[in-house]
């Protein structure tokens, strides 16, 4: 690898150091390996399913907590994905139909034939009156591209560009709400610490912090007086220290046409740096677009609750444990308790044989064990959703644990791997609740519980040539791999995603 002067100076632009970028080079020749999947986590077997008791008294415990929390969303990037099919749509399709039911593709045919049930239909019908325009009209005499432009375009409400967060999702009665919104209603009704403070961390790409400081500047007021709370939202972006370099086929580096090397976003792996910032002691983590309307949010609600008691029950026992450690205050029956615990309740089973050891030995694993970041992950049935599930991983030293999984991770083309995928029976919602305080209340520095090993690599196109970008490893898979980990069964009614626009038309959203 040769770097000149302008390289170096790159380098230190973005706060990338020359080993770091030795190290990305190193991975794109080396390649990540697959994790070894062992069995799919399910109920009973490293899954959590409480009954009602279980719930009120989980939910309870979280009700008398009093220490601060968070609501971290991630939040970053433009919300184009949402509309390809209308972005295709205009591409290769004929200007002008006799109706909507002669539009071929049925994602466009569903668009238009329910328009009136989107939350952004009268916004759309105002913008098009200013350009005495009528959005009825277009649709009578099917001018679909003539209204799919001005709804994803600059020269009309430019949704095709916006983020998510600032999009409308919602219709009520008397007022519509964003994505954005949405969460700081559901912060209200779940994550108001004490002196009523509802605190809400966004990431958000830089393009975009005009939108979001307007939105929340206009929504702010309403969401306190309606609730009785006072909101702290704060943003933060992607560190540039975060973006990976890109290569060529050949793993020599991609460089633009003015010489510089190309560098790309690290993936949402690299959230886990803004993560490190925040102080709270306990965080939830949500998606900007899994959200619903109020008549749907009560077992969101509740059961954002019931997982935050689960972590703080977990947390005091594992505080306790580690407190009792320091002090040198345990017997061999003490020590075979916490390691009974830490296998069966948080799913680490040692490749080597503790109790062989010497009861100092057996005290020095169960502190290191122990003394690690927790996370609570609420998990759903599976129903054919793509993304990640929670599975039981052999490790090279033969040690087991439970992972969040993504089916890039793992070797389809081993039948075995592949069955036990199959076999999988709970998905990944992205629903967690987390803590980053040791048991003396200083702060974890999360880099540390990394898994570097678990990154990705995929191929993509830069001005007609091939490249190699590299992700870092996943926020909830590979960043937070060596974490003390449970995971919970929620409710399907808690996951309602959108990827498509079309999934605001689904009843939960309606």
């Amino acid at each position: 690898m040769h770097l000149d002067q302008k390289d170096n100076i790159q380098l230190k632009q973005k706060g990338i150091s020359v080993q770091s970028l030795e190290q990305q080079l190193q991975n794109f020749k080396k390649g990540f390996p697959f994790l070894q999947v062992k069995m799919p986590a399910t109920v009973g077997q490293g899954i959590l399913r409480l009954n009602d008791k279980e719930t009120d008294v989980y939910k309870k415990l979280y009700d008398d907590f009093n220490e601060d929390v968070i609501k971290f969303v991630p939040a970053s990037g433009a919300a184009s994905r949402m509309f390809s099919f209308l972005f295709e749509f205009l591409e290769n399709s004929l200007d002008h139909y006799k109706s909507i039911s002669d539009i071929e593709q049925p994602e466009v045919r569903m668009f238009f034939e329910n328009i009136k049930k989107f939350a952004f239909y009268e916004e759309l019908k105002s913008n098009l009156k200013l350009k005495n325009l009528s959005l009825d009209k277009l649709i009578e005499e099917c001018h679909f591209k003539t209204i799919i432009r001005h709804f994803l375009f600059k020269d009309g409400l430019n949704y095709g560009e916006k983020p998510k967060g600032v999009l409308l999702f919602h219709k009520y009665q008397n007022e519509t709400r964003t994505a954005l919104e949405e969460h700081m209603v559901e912060g209200a009704l779940y994550a108001t610490a004490h002196r009523n403070v509802v605190k809400i961390h966004f990431t958000i790409s830089p393009e975009h912090i005009t939108l979001f400081n307007e939105l929340v500047k206009n929504a702010k007021p309403k969401y306190e007086k309606q609730f009785n709370v006072n909101y702290e939202i704060t943003f933060s972006q992607q560190k540039p220290s975060t973006d990976m370099v890109a290569v060529d086929l050949q793993n020599e580096l991609f460089r633009n046409n003015d010489g510089s090397m190309l560098f790309r976003p690290g993936g949402h792996g690299a959230l886990i740096e803004n993560l490190n910032d925040l102080r709270e002691n306990l965080i939830f983590i949500k998606n900007i677009d899994n959200v619903v309307p109020d008549r749907s949010k009560t077992d969101t609600i509740t059961f954002k609750k019931v997982i935050a008691g689960v972590l703080i029950k977990y947390q005091m026992r594992i505080f306790n444990y580690l407190t009792q450690i320091e002090l040198g205050n345990y017997n061999s029956s003490d020590l075979k308790e916490i390691i009974l615990f830490i296998k069966n309740e948080l799913c680490f089973v040692p490749g080597d044989d503790i109790d062989e050891l010497s009861l100092e030995l057996q005290a020095n694993w169960i502190f290191q064990t122990l003394n690690r970041p927790t996370r609570v992950c609420g998990m759903v049935k599976n129903e054919g959703e793509p993304g990640g599930g929670p599975f039981w991983i052999n490790h090279k030293d033969g040690s087991i644990d439970l992972q969040i999984v993504e089916s890039s991770q793992i070797n389809l083309k081993d039948q075995k791997q592949q069955q036990i995928l199959k076999n999988s029976t709970h998905f990944n919602p992205v629903d967690l609740v987390i803590s980053t305080i040791d048991f003396k209340g200083n702060k974890f520095d999360l880099r540390k519980y990394r898994d570097p090993e678990t990154g990705f690599i995929s191929n993509k196109t830069k001005d007609g040539k091939t490249l190699k970008a590299q992700e870092l490893p996943g926020l909830w898979n590979g960043a937070m791999a060596h974490w003390n980990t449970i995971f919970v069964e929620v409710p399907i009614s808690t996951f309602n995603p959108v990827k498509t626009v079309n999934d605001l038309l689904r009843p939960e959203h309606q």
